[in-house]
C-alpha cells in the first residue's frame, strides 16, 4: 500500500490510525499542502487524485480518495479489528460521530477554507481565528454531549472499543490544540482523546512522528 499522506493533514492522520490499528504496512508518500503552493496541485499528483486532495491510498489496482472512504474500505478488506459494531444501530451511531466530524467540523476550518478566508476575501488572522474557534466549538459542543450518552467507559466515543468515531476524535482535538481552542467546556473529549492518543497506533500516527514533520 501507498498512502500520500502530510504530516498536519488531519484527514490523512485518520488513515494514518486506522492503518495502524489494523496493523498494515504501507509506503508514505508525503506531499506538503503550503510549500511552493501545494505539492498536491501538481500536474503528477492531480493525474492520480483530480480532487486535489490528501490523503489518496493506492493498494495495487485501487486508489481511494477521502479519508472515510480509505477507512471504510480498510474495513471491508481488513476486517480485523473492526472499527464498526456489530450490531446495525452502533454502527450507525459511530458514523454518524464520524460524519460530525469529517463533514461538519474539518470542512469549515481546514486549511483551502482558511486561506480563502484570507486572500481573496482580505480577513486578518485575527477574525481568521476567531471563524476556526467558531465552528470548532459548535461541533464539540454537539459532540460532548454526544460522548456522554454514547461512551460506556470515558475512554472511548462510542461503547467501549477504538472505533472510526475514535480515528475521526483524535487529529480534530489535535487541531483544536494547535489553534488555541479553549478545551475546558468538553472534559469528556478530553479524556477520551487523551487516553486514545496514548494508545500505540494513535502514537505512530501523530503528526510529530512522521517523517516530514518539520
Amino acid at each position: 500500500m501507498k498512502l500520500y499522506t502530510y504530516f498536519r493533514s488531519s484527514a490523512a492522520y485518520r488513515v494514518r490510525i486506522a492503518l495502524n490499528l489494523k496493523g498494515l504496512e504501507y509506503e508514505s508518500l508525503p506531499r506538503h499542502l503550503t510549500r511552493g503552493g501545494g505539492d498536491h496541485r501538481r500536474s503528477d499528483y492531480l493525474a492520480l487524485n483530480p480532487q486535489g486532495l490528501i490523503p489518496l491510498l493506492i493498494d495495487g489496482e485501487a486508489t481511494i480518495a477521502q479519508s472515510l472512504a480509505i477507512i471504510e474500505y480498510l474495513e471491508e478488506t481488513h476486517p480485523e479489528p473492526p472499527l464498526l459494531p456489530r450490531a446495525a444501530a452502533e454502527r450507525a451511531r459511530v458514523r454518524s460521530l464520524a460524519l460530525l466530524i469529517a463533514c461538519d467540523i474539518h470542512p469549515l476550518n481546514n486549511l483551502r477554507v482558511l486561506d480563502y478566508l484570507r486572500t481573496p476575501l482580505g480577513h486578518d488572522t485575527a477574525a481568521v481565528s476567531d471563524w476556526y474557534r467558531h465552528w470548532v466549538a459548535c461541533g464539540l459542543r454537539a459532540l460532548e454531549a454526544e460522548a456522554a450518552r454514547a461512551s460506556r467507559d470515558q475512554r472511548h466515543l462510542v461503547g467501549s472499543d477504538v472505533t472510526l468515531a475514535d480515528i475521526c476524535l483524535v487529529p480534530q482535538m489535535y487541531n483544536a490544540r494547535r489553534f488555541d481552542c479553549d478545551l475546558e467546556p468538553y472534559p469528556r473529549l478530553k479524556q477520551i482523546s487523551a487516553h486514545l492518543e496514548g494508545l500505540p497506533a494513535f502514537a505512530m500516527a501523530a503528526p510529530e512522528a512522521q517523517p516530514d514533520a518539520v
